[in-house]
């Protein structure tokens, strides 16, 4: 079994062909991608099926979602706990080449919130240039 299956199936889903691929490709990107970046690398597989595969993915906490004001990126989550929140991290989005990095390691500010409020996700978006644009 591949990774990408073992994965799958961590997750408490059937790994099939076109899953197996996506997982592939977002392993391989390294980094948060966009469903075009996805439908340019897979390119045997159409976007109604990859957008699917994402869908299902993210229902079984296997990838999470960045907005980084460009497009929604997605990354493979590589936790077994749906309530382990591997997605609290920050991210730069460059706005020259438009690709979005995750800085692991780097922690996000506490943000206290009123009585009453509770956070569901947070997306936390540093822009700049990256290092091979600058």
């Amino acid at each position: 079994m591949s990774a990408a299956e073992s994965l799958i199936s961590a997750h408490g889903i059937r790994p099939t062909a076109n899953r197996i691929l996506v997982a592939d490709a977002l392993s391989r990107a390294g980094r948060p991608v966009s469903l075009t970046e996805l439908e340019t690398a897979l390119d045997t597989v159409d976007k109604s099926g990859i957008f699917r595969t994402l869908t299902l993915f993210k229902e079984h906490h296997l990838v999470h979602t960045i907005e980084d004001g460009d497009a929604v990126r997605y990354e493979l989550c590589h936790s077994h706990d749906a309530a382990h929140d591997d997605d609290l991290h920050p991210h730069f989005y460059c706005e020259k080449c438009h690709r979005t990095f995750c800085l692991d390691g780097t922690p996000i500010p506490s943000i206290p919130l009123p009585d009453g409020f509770r956070p569901a996700t947070v997306n936390y978006i540093v822009k700049g240039l990256c290092p091979e644009c600058r």
